[in-house]
This record gives C-alpha cells, structure tokens and sequence, in this order.
C-alpha cells in the first residue's frame, strides 16, 4: 500500500508536483476498420441480414471498433504520436486493419 508521502516522493522525482499543469489531458478517438482489401465476413452477415429485415439501400457494410481514452501530453501533435505508437504496438493488425486517430484538448 502507498503512503501519500511516497506518492509526492514519486513525482517530484519525476520532476512533477501534484499542481504541475504543464501537461494537457486529451480526449482521443480511434476508429479501426478493416482494409478495404481484406474481406469482412460479419459485414457481409450483417448486410444480408439488413436485407432479409427489409432494410433496403445498405451495402458495404464494414464492421470495426471504436475505442476512446484519455491522454496526458505535451501538445496535441504529441498525443496524436503516442496513439500512433500504441496502434501499431498492440491495438492495430497492420496486416488485416487501417486506422483513423482523433485528438481534442479537454
């Protein structure tokens, strides 16, 4: 269990105090998608099942993931090149996926 007194400890040696305000929390969206060269058999299931429902005019659909965080950072430019980084280290298949990033300041 942490004491308080080692938490402060914590983060003065890491250079911050409890009120340091020099970084900035950002809201973040992440939209992936399967490549569109890559064949998306739930979509497919999907679009016929809209079809047999008799919701006429939907087609290529897609099914993908939509995730959402909260990132302490610099500047907007860095949190958008960290959440690059978390993409391609665990959160994207670069093989089968292609992804869009969104970055606003809270």
């Amino acid at each position: 269990m942490r004491i308080p007194g080692e938490i402060r400890a914590r983060r003065l040696a890491a250079g911050r105090s409890r009120w340091d305000n020099s970084r900035m929390q950002f809201a973040c969206e992440i939209i992936i998608s399967p490549r569109s060269d890559i064949l998306d058999p739930e979509g497919d299931a999907i679009g016929r099942s809209l079809a047999r429902l008799h919701f006429e005019g939907a087609s290529e659909v897609r099914v993908g993931k939509y995730m959402t965080l909260q990132l302490e950072a610099d500047s907007a430019d860095a949190a958008r090149a960290r959440i690059n980084e978390m993409c391609k280290a665990l959160l994207v298949n670069p093989i089968t996926e292609d992804y869009e990033v969104s970055v606003n300041q809270l």
